[in-house]
């Protein structure tokens, strides 16, 4: 079983290794950012599994994952994360994650859910799926609908409204209104202050 690691985090890469390296069946290649990733893809692969960390350079919201799936012949790809809220963790799966993995999930858990993805089934984990929720219902989350999340999640990672469009499959003039929604929930004079309200506010 071949199985990709692709994390900027080096300590995050030598933990996962260390979980899955314990296996015999599995053979681990490990790089920190997408375009690495979809080299060592194109070099190696097709792999088993691709386990893509969200907030790694290149990847540009979910847009790394399209490119990932297309790279490794449409073979499962999972997001893993240790910052992006349920909220993001739907829109992976609704995009063709194979599933989703927070990284405080323990080294048995993550043995077993990197087997039953790499065996083509779908991974989400039922705490995190339902406990997060209350998490991120806070005062501030509370104010906000799923897509306007989405929209924020964009503002925290510095794009513009037009490549926030392209990553949500929305008008520009759509984003522009979410925007403007954002700020007068969040009481912001900008953009930039809504993404730090967000951001103090442990949303992103």
């Amino acid at each position: 079983m071949k199985i990709l690691i692709a994390d900027d985090h080096e300590l995050v890469r030598d933990t996962l290794i260390a979980f899955l390296e314990r296996e015999t069946d599995m053979h681990l290649a490990a790089c920190e950012d997408l375009n690495r990733a979809l080299e060592t893809i194109k070099k190696e692969g097709p792999f088993d599994l691709v386990l893509l960390d969200y907030s790694m350079p290149g990847m540009d919201g979910l847009t790394g994952l399209e490119k990932a799936l297309a790279a490794n012949d449409n073979q499962p790809v999972a997001i893993i994360s240790g910052t992006a809220p349920r909220a993001i963790a739907q829109q992976a799966l609704d995009s063709g994650a194979a599933g989703f993995l927070p990284k405080t999930m323990g080294a048995k858990s993550l043995i077993n859910a990197v087997r039953f993805m790499a065996a083509g089934e779908v991974f989400a984990p039922v705490k995190f799926m339902t406990e997060v929720i209350e998490e991120e219902e806070n005062a501030l989350a509370k104010k906000l609908t799923a897509r306007e999340l989405q929209v924020l999640d964009g503002l925290c990672r510095g794009q513009s409204n037009k490549e926030i469009a392209r990553e949500t499959d929305l008008q520009e003039v759509t984003i522009k209104l979410h925007v403007k929604t954002l700020c007068r929930k969040l009481e912001a004079k900008n953009r930039t202050m809504a993404a730090m309200i967000a951001k103090d506010a442990g949303l992103f």
